[in-house]
C-alpha cells in the first residue's frame, strides 16, 4: 500500500500542490511568528546579559507590588543617597555608583518637531563613568560632565542627523531645556534600547531634572577580585536600612528579560492565534479536497478491495497520503518561515510598531511545532474522508456506485447541531467570565457546527443566489446555478473555508464599529472641556508630559478652567488597579461625573476615593466604606469611599483628587490637561501658539479627540484585517482546488456540452458563475454568523466601555461584494482549463 499511496500522490501533482498550499501558508505564518519572537527573546537576553555581566550586585528598594499590564513591572520607591556610603565602606566592595532613570527626556528634532518612538519611552538617565558598571558604552565623543551636556543614543543621532557638539532641545518633566551633545552612546551593544531614545546626563544633573535630589533609583556594585561574593552580599545587606535590598546583577538581568518576555508573550500569542486561524481554514480546504477525491477514486479504491486490500489498509492509505502531504507542505512552510518573519516585521512596522533588530533565531522547537501542527491538521482533516473510503464496496468497481452521498444524513445534522449548541454555550460562558480560551473553543464549535449544517440550506440558497446570474448569463448562468445546487454538501464544504474567514472579518468589523462608536460616546459622556491636551505620538495620550504645561495653559487668554489628569497604579483590597486623579477645583467645568451617590468635588478635595458603580456593585461598597489600599511610595493605608459614579470610560473605575495623588506618587507626570474657555473651542491658534514650546503635546478640541480615538481603532482594525487576509486567501485556494477537481470530474460532461454547440466563452462563464454562487453563499453565512458573534462580543464588554453595539451594514455589503469578486477571480484558472479541453478527448473520457 505504501507504493500505491506514493504513486497516487505523484500521479496527481496539481491536486497535491493546490491542497498543500493551504498548509504551506499556515505553517509559514506559524514558523515566521516563532522565528520572530525567538529572535526578539534572544536579542533582549543578549542585551541585558551583556549589560549586567560585570555588575555583581544591585541595591534597590524592595518591591511594593507588581504592576498590571503586559510584562508587569515592580513598583519601587527611590533610595536615600546616604546608602551608597555604607555600601562603599563594606569589605569586598571595589566600587559603587548610583543610578537615575526618568521620563520624559524627549528630543526635539532640527525641524522643531518632537522625536516620537511609536510607543517606546523617551528615557533620561544618569551616565555612569565606570565602564564596568554602566549600561551605556561611549561610541563617539565624550561623556557628559556638566549640567549643560547630554549624551545621545547613537540610533537617534543617526536617524535625525545629530553629531557631538550640536545643540538639542529636550522636553523634560519641568520646563524644556537646551543641551550640548557631548557624545553618542550605545545601550550595551545596541545603538538604542528597543526603539527608545536615550538622554544621558551626569548624575547631579539627572537628579535635578527628575526630582531625585538626594536619592537614587538603584546602586550598581562591583566586588573586589577574588572576594567571596556571597559573603560580600550578606555584608552589604546588613548595612542597608529597612525596605532596601541587595540582589545580584544576574537577578536584575533575569527580571528585565522576564519582563520583556512576558510582554512579548502577548505579542506572539496574538500572532499565533491568527496563524492557527489560517490553519483552521486550511483544514476545511483539505477536508473538502479529500472528500471529493475519495468520491472520484471510487472505482480505484473498489479495485484495491477486489485485489485483496483490507478496509484498514485503505484507511491507512488515505491517512498516509494526508500525512505525506502535510509533511511536504510543513517542510516548505518551515523553509519560508524566515521570509514570514521578515514579512511580519515589515507589516508591524507599517502600522507603527518598531521592533529591535538582531540575528534571526531558528530553534529546534520551531521545526517540531510546525511539523506537528502541519501534519496533525492535515491528517485530522482527512480522517472523515478516509472513513468514507473504507465504506466503498468492491462491487463499485463494476457499477455506477456514487462515492459521495447526495442526501444529508440525520447523523450529520445531529452532530452539527451538537457542535453548534456546545459552541454557543462555551462562547456565552467565555464572554461572561471572561475567559478567552472558552471564547476560542466556542467559536471553533460554532464554525464546525455551521459547516456541518450548511448543506441543509445550500440548495435553496444557491438557487436564490444563482437566479440573477441565470437571467444575465443565460444558459451558462443556468448551468452554473444547477451545478451549485446539484451537490449541496460539496457546495457547503467548498464555501466553508470562506465562511469561516468572512465570519471572523465580520466579527472584527462589528466589534470595531461598536468600539469606535463607544469611543465617541465615551468622550461626550466623560469630558465637558473644550480642549484636551495629551502626549503626541504616544498611543492615545497615555504617556506623560511636562508638569509645566498646565500652569502655562492656565495663563492663556480666554482659558477659564484647567484640570490636570494623572494616572498611576495602587493596590485596592490587595488587587492591583489603575488609579486616575483630577483637579477638584474645576471638576464640573472639565469632567462629567454622573454621581450615583455621595459627592464628587468635595470628596476629592477631602482626599477620599471615588469608585464607579461596577466596582461598587461587585465589591459591595457604599459611601463611607473604609477600604485598605497600598501605594508604592507611601505604603499601606485605608481610604474612605466618598462617592460612587456611573462608569466613565476615560476616567476609569477609581478616581482621587490631584492633591492626594501628588502626595502618594513620586513626581508623577500628567497624561492630560483639560481646558475650558470662555468662548468654546474657538481659540485654537491662541492655545497652539501659547504652548509652542512643548512640541510633544497634542492639542485637540473634543471633536478632534473623538476622531483621534476612532483613528486608533481603525488602525488596529487595519492590522487585524491584514492578518486575517491570509485566512481569506487560503479559503480562495480551496475554491480554486474544488473547481479544478470539479473540472476533472466533469470532463465528459463538458465535452458533451461543447459537442452540442456550447462555446468556450460559455464554458468559462458557467464555471465562473458556479464559483461566484459558492463564494457568495459562504460569505453570506459567514457575515451573518460573524455579525452575531461581534454583537455578542461587544455586549459582553459593556462594563469595559463598549456602550454601543453597531452593525456596519455598508462595510458588510462591501465584504459581500468583494467575496463575489474574489470568487470570480478564483474561477479564472479552472474556467480557462475547462474551456481548453479537447472536445473529442473529453467525450471519450470516462
Amino acid at each position: 500500500m505504501w507504493k500505491v499511496t506514493l504513486k497516487g500522490l505523484l500521479a496527481h501533482k496539481l491536486r497535491l500542490a493546490l491542497t498543500g498550499l493551504a498548509i504551506v501558508l499556515g505553517v509559514t505564518f506559524i514558523s515566521g511568528t516563532l522565528v520572530l519572537t525567538d529572535t526578539l527573546h534572544n536579542t533582549f537576553d543578549t542585551l541585558f546579559g551583556h549589560i549586567y555581566q560585570k555588575v555583581d550586585f544591585v541595591v534597590r528598594a524592595e518591591t511594593a507590588f507588581t504592576s498590571n499590564g503586559q510584562g508587569g513591572g515592580a513598583q519601587r520607591k527611590s533610595i536615600p543617597e546616604s546608602v551608597i556610603t555604607s555600601v562603599r565602606n563594606t569589605p569586598g566592595v571595589a566600587g559603587a555608583e548610583g543610578n537615575i532613570t526618568g521620563v520624559p527626556a524627549q528630543y526635539v528634532a532640527k525641524d522643531g518637531k518632537a522625536i516620537t518612538t511609536g510607543g517606546a519611552p523617551n528615557l533620561g538617565l544618569s551616565y555612569d563613568p565606570n565602564p564596568q558598571l554602566s549600561s551605556l558604552t561611549l561610541a563617539e565623543g565624550s561623556p557628559p560632565t556638566t549640567s549643560t551636556e547630554v549624551a545621545m543614543d547613537e540610533g537617534t543621532a543617526q536617524k535625525y542627523g545629530f553629531h557631538p557638539g550640536d545643540r538639542v532641545k529636550i522636553l523634560l518633566p519641568g520646563v524644556p531645556e537646551t543641551f550640548t551633545i557631548s557624545g553618542l552612546v550605545r545601550f550595551g551593544t545596541a545603538n538604542n534600547l528597543a526603539g527608545a531614545t536615550l538622554a544621558a546626563f551626569d548624575l547631579p544633573t539627572a537628579q535635578v531634572l527628575f526630582d531625585q535630589v538626594g536619592h537614587y533609583n538603584s546602586i550598581n556594585i562591583l566586588a573586589q577580585p577574588g572576594a567571596d561574593k556571597a559573603n560580600v552580599q550578606r555584608a552589604i545587606a546588613r548595612g542597608l536600612p529597612p525596605g532596601v535590598e541587595v540582589v545580584t546583577g544576574q537577578t536584575v538581568a533575569n527580571e528585565n528579560t522576564n519582563s520583556i518576555n512576558q510582554a512579548l508573550s502577548f505579542f506572539s500569542t496574538a500572532l499565533l492565534v491568527f496563524a492557527f486561524i489560517s490553519l483552521f481554514v486550511g483544514a476545511f480546504t483539505i477536508f473538502n479536497t479529500f472528500s471529493i477525491t475519495v468520491g472520484q477514486r471510487t472505482r480505484e479504491l473498489a479495485l484495491l478491495r477486489i485485489v485483496g486490500a483490507s478496509r484498514r489498509q485503505l484507511f491507512r492509505s488515505v491517512l498516509l497520503e494526508a500525512g505525506l502531504l502535510g509533511l511536504v507542505a510543513s517542510l516548505v512552510g518551515l523553509g519560508l518561515g524566515v521570509l514570514g518573519a521578515l514579512g511580519l516585521e515589515a507589516l508591524l512596522k507599517g502600522f507603527g510598531i518598531t521592533l529591535p533588530s538582531g540575528p534571526l533565531i531558528f530553534q529546534t522547537r520551531t521545526v517540531i511545532a510546525c511539523l506537528v501542527v502541519g501534519i496533525g491538521v492535515t491528517v485530522i482533516a482527512a480522517i472523515s474522508p478516509a472513513r468514507r473510503a473504507v465504506r466503498i464496496p468492491p462491487v463499485a468497481a463494476i457499477s455506477d456506485h456514487q462515492g459521495q452521498a447526495t442526501e444529508l444524513s440525520t447523523r450529520r445534522l445531529l452532530v452539527g447541531g451538537v457542535f453548534a449548541v456546545a459552541g454557543i454555550a462555551l462562547l456565552a460562558v467565555g464572554l461572561t467570565k471572561p475567559a478567552i480560551q472558552l471564547v476560542g473553543l466556542g467559536a471553533v464549535g460554532i464554525f464546525i457546527g455551521i459547516g456541518m449544517l450548511a448543506p441543509t440550506f445550500a440548495r435553496p440558497l444557491a438557487s436564490v443566489l444563482g437566479r440573477p446570474l441565470a437571467g444575465i448569463l443565460g444558459i451558462s448562468g443556468r448551468l452554473g446555478r444547477e451545478n451549485s445546487m446539484r451537490s449541496p454538501r460539496r457546495t457547503a464544504q467548498t464555501s466553508s473555508a470562506l465562511m469561516v474567514g468572512l465570519a471572523l472579518v465580520a466579527t472584527i468589523a462589528v466589534f470595531g464599529a461598536s468600539l469606535s462608536k463607544s469611543a465617541t460616546s465615551s468622550v461626550d459622556n466623560a469630558i465637558s472641556a473644550d480642549y484636551i491636551i495629551t502626549a503626541a505620538g504616544n498611543g492615545g495620550g497615555q504617556g506623560g508630559f511636562s508638569n509645566s504645561v498646565a500652569p502655562v495653559a492656565a495663563r492663556l487668554p480666554g482659558v477659564t478652567a484647567v484640570s490636570t489628569v494623572y494616572a498611576g497604579q495602587f493596590e485596592f483590597q490587595r488587587s492591583v488597579s489603575s488609579l486616575a486623579a483630577v483637579s477638584a477645583d474645576h471638576l464640573a467645568q472639565t469632567v462629567i461625573l454622573r454621581m450615583d451617590s455621595g459627592t464628587s468635588a468635595p470628596a476629592l478635595a477631602a482626599g477620599e476615593l471615588l469608585v464607579d458603580t461596577t466596582v461598587a456593585n461587585s465589591k459591595h461598597l457604599s459611601v463611607g466604606s473604609a477600604i485598605p489600599v497600598k501605594f508604592a511610595q507611601t505604603g499601606s493605608s485605608t481610604m474612605r469611599i466618598g462617592g460612587i459614579y456611573k462608569p466613565n470610560a476615560l476616567i476609569g473605575s477609581f478616581l482621587v483628587g490631584d492633591s492626594f495623588f501628588l502626595s502618594h506618587f513620586n513626581n508623577p507626570l500628567p497624561i492630560a490637561v483639560l481646558l475650558r474657555t470662555s468662548s468654546g473651542p474657538t481659540i485654537t491658534p491662541t492655545v497652539t501658539s501659547g504652548l509652542s514650546a512643548y512640541p510633544n503635546v497634542k492639542i485637540q478640541t473634543r471633536s478632534q479627540f473623538e476622531q483621534s480615538q476612532q483613528a486608533q481603532v481603525n488602525q488596529l482594525l487595519g492590522l487585524v484585517y491584514a492578518l486575517l487576509a491570509l485566512a481569506v486567501v487560503i479559503s480562495l485556494i480551496g475554491i480554486v482546488n474544488t473547481l479544478m477537481l470539479s473540472v476533472f470530474e466533469r470532463t465528459h460532461e463538458i465535452g458533451l456540452l461543447r459537442a452540442v454547440g456550447m462555446r468556450r466563452r460559455q464554458i468559462r462563464a458557467m464555471i465562473r458563475s458556479e464559483s461566484v454562487i459558492i463564494a457568495v453563499f459562504g460569505a453570506l453565512i459567514g457575515i451573518v454568523v460573524g455579525s452575531v458573534l461581534g454583537a455578542a462580543l461587544s455586549a459582553s464588554l459593556k462594563n469595559q466601555g463598549i456602550t454601543d453595539i453597531v452593525i456596519p451594514v455598508p462595510n458588510l455589503v462591501v465584504f459581500l461584494v468583494l467575496a463575489a469578486l474574489l470568487g470570480l477571480g478564483a474561477a479564472a484558472w479552472p474556467a480557462r482549463r475547462a474551456a481548453k479541453l479537447d472536445v473529442l478527448a473529453a467525450i471519450a473520457a470516462d
